[in-house]
């Protein structure tokens, strides 16, 4: 399924810009929008000097929502939904932007974890806690996607189960499980987007150290 997601975005970027034209078709206005979100994202969250990262975060949100939106297909696999997986691609955005910020401030990068501004005597306590919470990064980032895409996926499932025991009297259950169908598809969207938003803010702290 990751392969398939990979190949389906190759896929669409692709064809909607084969051929492009100053009025865009359907499909080049999807690819010019995808396009502008996560430009428009980084722009806002990190500033001029993000650019250079538009790549890799836009690879990694189209990755994440189409892992998401194949989920939402009958009898498929969410990967999204697997710890190992979220782990794998938290784990991925917190040595990149860890990397980047000791290449580009060299030992000033630890001055991180000391706030500016804050008295010398708090060293001790605030730096052990600064570490702590960077550390816990890839965790939150990791558990967020994938309990958000467990959970509704079990919710589903259990929903259609009582459909399917109950027969001509499961119209509640299967109203129940269209409702929680759009719902899916509308948290499908938005953990994409809040990973997405989590990487650019520790890419902002990465290259700006606050």
């Amino acid at each position: 399924m990751m392969t398939i997601a990979v190949v389906m975005v190759t896929g669409f970027l692709t064809l909607a810009m084969r051929g492009h034209t100053l009025v865009p078709s359907r499909l080049q206005s999807m690819a010019e929008l995808s396009y502008e979100f996560i430009a428009g994202m980084i722009r806002d969250s990190v500033g001029p000097e993000g650019r250079k990262y538009f790549p890799f975060v836009f690879s990694l949100f189209m990755f994440i929502l189409l892992g998401n939106l194949l989920g939402m297909i009958p009898y498929s696999f969410t990967f999204t939904s697997h710890i190992i997986v979220t782990f794998g691609l938290a784990a991925m955005v917190f040595i990149a932007v860890t990397v980047i910020g000791l290449v580009r401030h060299k030992m000033h990068f630890f001055s991180f974890f000391f706030p500016e501004g804050a008295p010398i005597f708090m060293a001790p306590i605030l730096i052990p806690v600064e570490i702590l919470s960077y550390l816990a990064r890839p965790l939150s980032l990791s558990i967020r996607l994938f309990a958000n895409m467990m959970a509704g996926h079990t919710m589903m499932k259990v929903f259609a189960m009582f459909t399917v025991m109950l027969g001509v009297f499961g119209v509640a259950p299967l109203l129940v499980n269209v409702a929680l169908t759009a719902f899916e598809i509308m948290v499908a969207i938005l953990q994409a987007y809040v990973f997405t938003i989590l990487t650019c803010l520790y890419l902002r702290d990465a290259i700006h150290l606050h």
